[in-house]
């Protein structure tokens, strides 16, 4: 007979063959029940709305990320000088998109405001960098703002000269690729020049040349109308109707030494010296050396303004005699009479004393990548180039 099934657990409670498999068998149960429990209690969905007994998971916020700070360009722009104004805003606005840049302000200019004021409210709105958009006035006024705030210009040329773009040899005749430039160059500093005029306390900016005399009456007798017909040839109209002025008698003091008098046709003081079609009239001027370049020029006749012609064209330092220079960090010219004067190229009016000084690296400027070589960088890469020598292992035969 076969044992019952109490007899198999007994048999079972004795140690029997069937002992193993079924404490193997009640094991594995309980394992998976306990197992099929945990998961449940994990995996299940919450109970419904209006459940009892069950607290439901919370809902998962999205995942939201701080927007990332897009620097703020600015433009001051003239909008005389520039054509299809809206067609320059769609440009722009999109090259600031492509280079991470937030959209551009705008901010233009008025005859009563060529662009102080402008640059002033682009600082207040927290510009990175403030392009100006215009000629060399419009550059001189947003420079005069931005001298010591550390904040960067940026050059779009679009005016007659734009003298300040030629001597940093800048792009001149596609704004898009300017604006590059100002969103992705470098940093250069660049030394800005300041003018009191008869006496007063307030000064005002120049970047290129400030002047007194022959050069001041070309600017004046170039208008706007004439300048936007025929460009650069209404200077020379406007140096033909007055080639033939007189000298004028002037005293000057240069960085504090004794006062001297000089007869001239017209003085000129520069940070640089780059002038139209290339030609320079001060090659040693540089314009982040922290000094100005000053020349006095007396021609009498033909023969005097020929050699004073053949003296730019041949870009020597040592001309004719009625030539002078000099490099200074503070300059006063007094005249006899009132004469004509000009800050970059834009008329001031009939003066008798300008007051002048240099303002080292006070201006930073958004140049082309690897182009901020200055006199301090060349001093740099001299040292290291002489250090490195000096260090080198010595070579067989007392060579480095």
């Amino acid at each position: 007979m076969r044992p019952g099934p109490s007899t198999a657990v007994l048999s079972a409670a004795a140690g029997g063959p069937a002992t193993t498999d079924l404490v193997l068998l009640v094991g594995a149960l309980v394992l998976c029940t306990v197992l099929v429990g945990l998961l449940m209690g994990t995996g299940r969905p919450g109970p419904r709305r209006g459940g009892r007994g069950r607290h439901a998971l919370p809902t998962p916020e999205p995942l939201t990320s701080e927007e990332e700070h897009m620097p703020v360009p600015a433009v001051v722009y003239n909008p005389t000088k520039v054509g299809d104004v809206e067609k320059v805003k769609r440009d722009l606005g999109a090259l600031c998109a492509e280079h991470g840049w937030s959209e551009p302000l705008w901010f233009e200019t008025t005859e009563d405001d060529p662009g102080v004021g402008q640059a002033k409210q682009a600082l207040g709105a927290g510009a990175d960098v403030v392009m100006a958009c215009g000629g060399d006035g419009t550059v001189r006024c947003v420079a005069e703002t931005l001298a010591g705030s550390g904040v960067a210009m940026g050059l779009l040329p679009a005016g007659t000269g734009n003298l300040l773009a030629r001597n940093m040899d800048m792009e001149l005749d596609d704004l898009v690729n300017a604006a590059r430039v100002a969103l992705t160059g470098d940093d250069r500093h660049v030394d800005v020049g300041w003018l009191k005029v008869d006496g007063s306390a307030e000064e005002q900016a120049f970047l290129v040349m400030a002047g007194m005399g022959f050069d001041a009456q070309i600017m004046a007798g170039a208008p706007e109308g004439l300048k936007a017909k025929v460009g650069p040839f209404a200077y020379v109209v406007a140096g033909l109707k007055t080639f033939n002025g007189d000298r004028i008698r002037v005293h000057m003091t240069i960085d504090g030494q004794p006062a001297f008098s000089r007869r001239m046709r017209t003085i000129l003081i520069g940070n640089c010296g780059k002038l139209l079609g290339g030609l320079v009239l001060m090659p040693d001027a540089v314009i982040d050396d922290g000094r100005l370049d000053v020349i006095s020029i007396a021609p009498q006749g033909i023969a005097g303004w020929t050699a004073v012609a053949a003296r730019v064209i041949t870009r020597q330092r040592k001309g004719h005699q009625r030539v002078e220079h000099w490099t200074v960090q503070e300059i006063t010219v007094r005249a006899e009479h009132p004469q004509e004067a000009q800050l970059d190229g834009d008329s001031i009016g009939m003066v008798t004393e300008l007051a002048v000084r240099v303002d080292p690296g006070a201006l930073v400027v958004r140049v082309e990548e690897r182009r901020t070589t200055s006199v301090v960088a060349k001093a740099v890469e001299a040292a290291r180039g002489a250090a490195q020598v000096a260090t080198a292992p010595m070579r067989p035969g007392g060579g480095p």
